[in-house]
């Protein structure tokens, strides 16, 4: 009895070892896999955060607005949490661990969010279907830091992804300027009489943090994947720019690159390719051509020539009286290049525009379901949408473009003159100032 009990004894004492030692493989894996590489980057962002303050890495492309103005570019005082979300964009690309090597064909991916967390989760899930999506780089442009906003990108393991934040947002500052600054003039003040600060628009209204951000965000995050980021300031070939309202079908990324290619040969009037028509709502016409058409909001996509040349025209975009880019776009910049302002897309959508509240409309977390605008069930995708539908022996269809009158002044809402200094800033944090001539 004594012996078997030994026996038993021992046995058990093996299959315990043995157990113990599974869980120890276990945990070692963990570390490894899991939280070493998140370790690592978190260590990798402190150790830029001395006591603080703000050191700038070697070979960093961090702005330092302490050099800047000694070239005659004055940004506003930053903030403390403003100056480490400028040392994190120098942060390099998560998941290089899992995609080491980037397709040299590859059209880089630029999301730039606000604060609609559902939304966002939504668009990821549909990114991370993208066939190809492996083979580039995800930017994703913060407006201001908003935690779970920051958590959901980080939670992305699906491609090599890089984050970046406005560290002048107005949405990071409670007291000064970008934010709203005490004695600022509000919606109709009468500034002469009551002694506040700010520009009224042509229609007499007072700058609104909420609305200026629009186009400040886009403005500094064009100026910074073009020119400032080490990741692409190099980079020649295409990004495609997308927002946290738009859900992106399995084939968009495959698509893009077809038309991108096809773009010289088919289309010589194309600045950009489009994921989607101009016209949000449609699904596409679904015959046999490609289109040519006014560039869309929805996957607009073109290369390094077209944004120099944008960039050519800062001046006209930071002093037009419109704070929508996309109309300033329109209206000022695209009517330049002559001829040439067509984009290219597919007669059928590869992307899908879902959102209906945002700024303009008061999106919140108890609307976000009703916020959505689309007739497509998301998430159902039909099989032709899996793969890509373009066919490079399609002719092209044209549709005219029709602009804005020679009149057209703008609907208004950037009047201040600060508003449009900060604008003119961003145009020359990475190049030569650029000074505005006077009107």
């Amino acid at each position: 009895m004594g012996l078997f009990s030994s026996k038993r004894g021992a046995a058990a004492s093996s299959c315990g070892g043995r157990q113990l030692w599974i869980l120890l493989l276990l945990q070692i894996m963990v570390l490894v896999f899991v939280v070493g590489p998140y370790l690592a980057a978190t260590e990798e962002f402190n150790g830029w955060l001395e006591g603080g303050n703000l050191r700038r890495p070697a070979g960093s492309p961090v702005v330092d607005p302490e050099a800047l103005r000694l070239r005659g570019v004055n940004l506003p005082e930053l903030n403390e949490l403003a100056k480490q979300l400028l040392v994190r964009n120098s942060l390099p690309p998560r998941n290089r661990d899992l995609f080491p090597a980037l397709s040299d064909d590859r059209v880089v991916i630029v999301l730039y969010v606000h604060s609609r967390p559902k939304y966002l989760e939504l668009v990821v899930s549909s990114l991370a279907e993208v066939r190809g999506i492996n083979e580039t780089l995800l930017i994703v442009s913060h407006d201001g830091f908003y935690e779970e906003m920051n958590t959901i990108v980080e939670s992305i393991r699906f491609c090599q992804v890089k984050q970046i934040f406005a560290p002048w947002s107005p949405h990071l500052y409670t007291d000064q300027f970008p934010g709203f600054t005490p004695g600022d003039c509000q919606s109709k003040d009468d500034a002469d009489r009551l002694g506040c600060k700010g520009n009224a628009d042509q229609y007499g209204n007072h700058r609104s943090v909420r609305i200026v951000s629009l186009k400040h965000h886009w403005w500094w995050m064009m100026n910074t994947v073009w020119d400032g980021l080490e990741e692409t300031k190099g980079f020649n070939g295409h990004m495609m720019f997308i927002e946290e309202d738009h859900y992106m079908l399995p084939n968009a990324y495959r698509n893009i690159q077809i038309l991108a290619k096809l773009k010289q040969e088919k289309c010589p009037d194309c600045i950009a390719v489009n994921a989607a028509p101009f016209d949000v709502k449609s699904r596409g016409e679904g015959f046999s051509k490609l289109v040519a058409e006014k560039v869309g909001n929805v996957g607009y996509t073109f290369n390094r020539t077209v944004w120099e040349r944008i960039h050519d025209k800062a001046e006209s975009f930071c002093t037009f009286d419109d704070y929508n880019w996309d109309i300033t776009m329109w209206a000022t910049i695209y009517p330049t290049f002559g001829s040439a302002r067509y984009t290219l897309r597919g007669p059928r959508t590869s992307a899908v525009h879902f959102g209906r509240c945002g700024l303009h409309q008061g999106y919140s977390k108890s609307r976000s379901t009703e916020c959505r605008d689309s007739s497509m069930r998301l998430g159902i995708i039909d099989e032709g949408d899996k793969v890509p539908n373009i066919d490079p022996r399609w002719p092209v269809h044209t549709f005219p473009i029709k602009g804005y009158s020679s009149g057209f002044r703008g609907w208004g809402g950037w009047g201040d003159k600060r508003d449009q200094q900060l604008c003119f800033a961003y145009s020359s944090m990475y190049s030569n100032p650029i000074i505005p001539t006077d009107h």
